[in-house]
């Protein structure tokens, strides 16, 4: 039995005029570190809405470790952990306490279930009598997670969980879950394209479409075109210039370098260098590099 099934979910808005989820079917095995990657405004929380049985779908199915999300929702919320992407514990409350009042609110207690959140509590101990509205981001986030965990779920639906956050803060919330997911399902949405590569699988979603489920090494080797990065040092009109040649398929500014498909695999570098040259440009850098998750998001949108 899948950890979670969807099948044909749609949601809209607004009478119907936004149309926020179309045709969502994808399952999430037991055990899976499962993304859903997108921008904002992509669906993801929308999605996760649905599944944690606060909002109803238009049409379609979905159910959790079993369990129908309208007609046992209930029961399904005795079972999952929910993080929602703002930081929504009572901010006048201490960590302890907040962690005090989760465990109450599903029958428990912090001694019964310290083992599943040991690691993650013993870096907010010092902090226990602090204000949750006194901590820092890092810091509300481990609390989050705790009370997210404390009545010892099934499955964990993270929804954006590191935005905001510094990167080291980032990092210490992927290795807490990489340890988690030997105990439950965990299901994370994030706009940020390099942690799809810390999950087994995801889903690629823009617009309430989903663009590709698939492990992230599958996608990244599904890209079929050559990719180059391209460098100048005037970088602000090199993007209008490589757009407008005839050659170029895509053109996506990448941090420092453009990130360039052409319509040919056979053009190389040296074509590229020539045409960008004619544009007059100087101190040209082109070279050919491996795609990433963002690359081949792009490439997906092109497509869609």
């Amino acid at each position: 039995m899948s950890g979670i099934q969807i099948h044909q979910i749609n949601k809209s808005f607004n009478k119907g005029k936004v149309k926020a989820l179309t045709d969502i079917s994808f399952n999430v095995q037991p055990g899976e570190l499962f993304g859903l990657i997108g921008p904002d405004g992509a669906g993801k929380t929308t999605l996760f809405r649905i599944l944690t049985t606060l909002w109803l779908a238009d049409s379609g199915t979905a159910s959790v470790n079993g369990l129908d999300v309208i007609k046992q929702y209930a029961d399904i919320r005795k079972i999952i952990g929910y993080m929602p992407g703002k930081f929504s514990l009572y901010q006048d409350l201490t960590v302890e306490e907040n962690l005090q009042f989760f465990a109450t609110l599903f029958h428990t207690s912090i001694e019964k279930n310290y083992d599943l959140i040991k690691d993650i509590y013993i870096q907010l101990e010092p902090f226990k009598t602090r204000k949750a509205g006194k901590l820092s981001g890092g810091m509300k986030q481990k609390l989050a997670l705790c009370c997210a965990l404390i009545h010892k779920p099934k499955v964990l639906f993270l929804d954006e969980p590191t935005t905001g956050v510094d990167p080291v803060s980032r990092k210490e919330f992927w290795e807490m879950l990489k340890r988690l997911q030997k105990e439950l399902t965990i299901v994370v949405s994030t706009p940020y394209m390099d942690e799809a590569n810390l999950c087994d699988r995801i889903a690629l979603i823009q617009k309430g479409h989903i663009l590709q489920i698939d492990k992230p090494a599958a996608i990244i080797n599904g890209f079929d075109k050559t990719l180059f990065a391209v460098k100048t040092s005037n970088m602000h009109k090199l993007i209008s210039d490589v757009r407008n040649l005839p050659e170029v398929n895509s053109c996506f500014g990448f941090g420092d370098y453009l990130h360039v498909t052409t319509n040919n695999n056979n053009t190389n570098e040296t074509h590229l260098i020539a045409a960008i040259t004619a544009k007059q440009h100087t101190d040209i850098e082109v070279k050919i590099i491996q795609p990433e998750i963002e690359d081949c998001f792009m490439a997906l949108m092109e497509k869609e």
